[in-house]
């Protein structure tokens, strides 16, 4: 009888290394499970690691100003000191965006200046879509000059397409396209890792800063990762000028400014399309040549996409082909040429307003009319509506989008499923009201005196608006008050309050303040002091001020009457009680 192997015949296995949370940060060649917020970190580490064993002598910066869907990026930068500081990265937050760039820029000049440590600093900006706004002349000015050769920069844009924790929704692609800056727009953990060192890459051999869009459903969601023990990007069959695309100390602004643009427009991008080509930042998915109908996805829409065709059952339809856009400005058109050949249509499928789409029907205007496909996307083939510019698109939308065009080019479509019943009216849905934490003073310090009126601005003191009718209107972040300065001299109302809450005074607030001061304006600030930026994860506002402090520095500006209040006496400075 066959009782099978003795304890000393049976071959032993080599143990498998123990896993630790902190693989996600070093793994090679196999999945780990990471956020988005924690594959930027990755980038950062990953690219030390390049470079060492390259044996480049090289460091890393990273700066940029805390907002979803990237409010937690600096709570994990904060976390992992030890690990960046033996990858000889410098996590150095910004006061905000613009000033955050402007340090990042800083360190692409290393060779204006003697006595450099390293060869090159590469470096990573982040912000919320409103800071890339605020951000545009700091991106402008960088750019314009370009990035060190062993330095490279990637500018990650943190978009809330659904304003689900935003003032508007908002999306990034057009303003990093009006300062030159090429535009990448990953779809998951995966692409993100990816896409963001191909983006470093790009940087280093463009001059250029590149942009990394994120959204809430790209940075906010965890997925395996794998990174490879080796990386190799391909270089370009493109012939550089004798004096390099990179930062040249040897220029000198204003002076050189047209030889900047000259270098920017007619060396630089086009080195971006030859870079694009060799390494394939755009990829077909699915599908081949023969197939008659195209779909181009972008960003978080092409995992919607991916779903909307298998729920379908067209996922391995042979006359579907896949197309994803890793690059979406300036789109690479070579690519997307041979792509589009012997298609009747192209289906574009991205959030927001056309960007790619409009991109799209630029490239193939000029192609004879019986090979040019027809391309949809915002509208449908007779100009009607078909994906909104609105908001998020989701699996169910695209559904409903497939089924209006797709059987008019010969796809033959499952039956619909009947619609769901609908709800009765009185069932009750859940709701979450926001509210004030225990014991913050934005909960009581809102409180208005009888007959008063108060503006708004970006804190968590903004939920007055629904709470108290006497606050009303509000503005961006830094510019509370102001709205005040410039409509007080057209009413007869004397006098209002301006909510300020401490995280955005050290931001930019403080300049609203001094704007008030300048113009002689009859406004009260109330600063809401709970010494943390309670809105994105209770960090501390840079530099630390506390109440003295801030009551010092508003006397500075010329502010004619200063009172310190608070629920408790004790907690009152000495001299205030």
């Amino acid at each position: 009888m066959d009782i099978g192997p003795t304890p000393e015949t049976i071959p032993t296995q080599p143990q498998a290394p123990a896993a630790s949370l902190g693989d996600r940060y070093t793994a090679h060649d196999r999945p780990v499970l990471i956020s988005g917020v924690q594959a930027l970190l990755r980038i950062l580490i990953e690219q030390r690691r390049l470079d060492r064993t390259a044996g480049l002598n090289t460091a890393g910066l990273v700066s940029g100003y805390r907002g979803s869907p990237l409010g937690g990026l600096d709570l994990a930068l904060w976390r992992e000191q030890k690990l960046l500081a033996e990858h000889d990265i410098r996590f150095q937050p910004g006061l905000n965006e613009d000033l955050a760039a402007t340090m990042v820029w800083g360190a692409q000049q290393l060779d204006a200046f003697p006595g450099k440590r390293v060869a090159g600093v590469f470096g990573m900006w982040y912000g919320k879509g409103p800071g890339v706004d605020r951000s545009g002349d700091a991106f402008r000015c960088a750019n314009m000059l370009g990035t060190a050769a062993l330095g490279g920069v990637l500018a990650v844009s943190g978009d809330d397409h659904g304003a689900h924790s935003s003032t508007y929704p908002h999306q990034t692609e057009q303003s990093f396209q009006s300062v030159l800056m090429p535009v990448l727009h990953p779809a998951s953990v995966q692409d993100i890792v990816d896409f963001g060192l191909a983006g470093i890459a790009l940087s280093r051999f463009s001059g250029l800063w590149v942009a990394m869009k994120t959204t809430s459903e790209t940075a906010e969601q965890s997925g395996d990762l794998i990174v490879p023990a080796s990386r190799h990007f391909a270089t370009p069959d493109f012939a550089l000028p004798a004096h390099g695309l990179n930062f040249d100390p040897s220029l000198h602004f204003p002076a050189d400014r047209a030889e900047l643009e000259r270098r920017v427009l007619t060396e630089r991008l086009p080195a971006v399309f030859a870079w694009a080509r060799a390494n394939r930042l755009d990829r077909l998915i699915a599908g081949d040549h023969r197939a008659e109908i195209g779909i181009v996805t972008i960003g978080k829409a092409h995992l919607d996409a991916v779903h909307a065709l298998r729920r379908l059952g067209l996922d391995r339809h042979p006359a579907i082909a896949l197309y994803q856009v890793g690059m979406t400005w300036p789109l690479e058109t070579a690519g997307l040429a041979d792509f589009a050949a012997g298609k009747r249509m192209l289906l574009v499928v991205e959030e927001k307003r056309s960007f790619v789409e409009a991109q799209i029907r630029d490239a193939l205007y000029n192609l004879p009319a019986d090979r040019r496909p027809a391309v949809l996307g915002k509208t449908d083939a007779a100009g009607a509506p078909l994906l909104s510019p609105l908001l998020e698109l989701s699996p169910e939308a695209l559904i409903a989008a497939f089924r209006r065009v797709l059987p008019d080019a010969g796809i033959a479509l499952p039956e619909a499923a009947p619609a769901p019943a609908a709800a009765p009216a009185n069932v009750a849905t859940l709701a979450r009201t926001p509210a004030f934490c225990a014991g913050c003073p934005h909960a009581t310090s809102t409180k208005l005196p009888d007959g008063s009126f108060a503006t708004a601005g970006i804190g968590c003191h903004f939920m007055a608006l629904d709470d108290d009718p006497a606050t009303r209107t509000f503005t961006h972040m830094g510019g509370e008050g102001a709205t005040w300065v410039g409509l007080a001299p057209f009413t007869d109302m004397p006098h209002v309050f301006a909510n300020l809450g401490d995280g955005t005074y050290t931001h930019s607030g403080v300049l609203a303040i001094r704007q008030a001061v300048a113009a002689g304006t009859a406004i009260t600030y109330k600063l809401l002091f709970n010494g943390a930026v309670a809105m994105t994860g209770g960090q501390p506002a840079e530099g630390g001020f506390d109440v003295p402090t801030i009551a010092a520095q508003i006397a500075a500006e010329g502010v004619r009457r200063i009172a310190v209040v608070a629920d408790e006496a004790a907690r009152l400075p000495p001299s205030a009680k």
